[in-house]
């Protein structure tokens, strides 16, 4: 489980949690790129408070997002009481998203908001919006490039939301995403250079959701070719080493075709990947 740490004090949260709503009630109407995690839940959630139906979310369908991450998705905008429509994109028939070079991010959102511009047009939205935050900005994050050419708007960060304060606001709202693990899509697993493939996608796909079955949440299944490099937080660590357990998770990732099943002992880190492809 994650926890808030150092929160914000209430009344600079509710300065932002204003100003937020005033961004939205600005923009009028907006289709949120929709995802279920952290941000752009609470981003759908106070547009919807705010705008009411002028609010509608949109969720990509692709082989490189799990099945459970989207019926979660599904069942959180049921309860925001959202209309959430399904886009099939198709990010893997594009050549430059397959090649994963260091801008793959760019290509899949891309695919993204090709998709959303014709829908939000055809619903008389003039507005797109995803779920960015102020601990994104320079970071390494082609998708913003995309995002600024197709014009989306960014209403957290407009109001200069930080990670903790978005989870800090979505405890105060009531949203179940608060202190949900933070997820990026399968294709995020494989480091650049190397192609991305349903294949590969599958494998980390199967091999995330058995480990999971432990009770594991905060995971990646790193895949260098035929290696998996597993990655779960510090106190899961134990879990995976008891022998029960590492006979299993062994036995199944090589029956999902991994030659090397791996455990990093420096446990769980965002963009990892990154960091193989630019070592210091």
């Amino acid at each position: 489980m994650l926890s808030i740490k150092a929160p914000t004090p209430a009344g600079e949260l509710d300065a932002k949690h204003r100003r937020l709503v005033e961004i939205l009630r600005e923009l009028g109407s907006v289709l949120v790129a929709f995802s279920g995690g952290v941000d752009s839940a609470l981003l759908l959630k106070v547009a919807y408070d705010t705008l009411g139906d002028r609010a509608v979310g949109a969720i990509a369908l692709s082989e490189t997002i799990p099945a459970e991450e989207v019926q979660a998705a599904e069942d959180l905008a049921r309860q925001i009481g959202v209309r959430l429509i399904k886009v099939h994109t198709e990010e893997m028939l594009n050549a430059a998203f397959r090649t994963n070079d260091a801008n793959r991010c760019y290509h899949c959102k891309t695919e993204l908001f090709t998709k959303l511009r014709p829908l939000a047009d055809s619903l008389g939205i003039p507005h797109l919006a995803y779920g960015i935050n102020a601990d994104d900005v320079g970071d390494h994050r082609p998708g913003q490039t995309a995002a600024a050419e197709w014009e989306v708007k960014g209403p957290l960060l407009d109001a200069g939301l930080h990670k903790l304060e978005i989870r800090q606001l979505s405890r105060r709202l009531g949203l179940p995403t608060w202190n949900k693990p933070a997820m990026a899509c399968l294709s995020s697993r494989i480091p650049h250079g190397q192609a991305i493939t349903v294949e590969a996608i599958h494998m980390v796909d199967e091999a995330e959701r058995f480990i999971r079955s432990f009770g594991v949440h905060n995971l990646r299944v790193r895949t260098h070719d035929k290696i998996a490099r597993i990655e779960v937080d510090a106190e899961s660590l134990p879990l995976l080493v008891q022998p029960e357990v590492r006979t299993q998770i062994s036995a199944r990732l090589h029956e999902l075709g991994y030659r090397y099943v791996t455990l990093d002992l420096e446990g769980f880190r965002s963009g990892s990947t990154n960091a193989v492809n630019n070592p210091s």
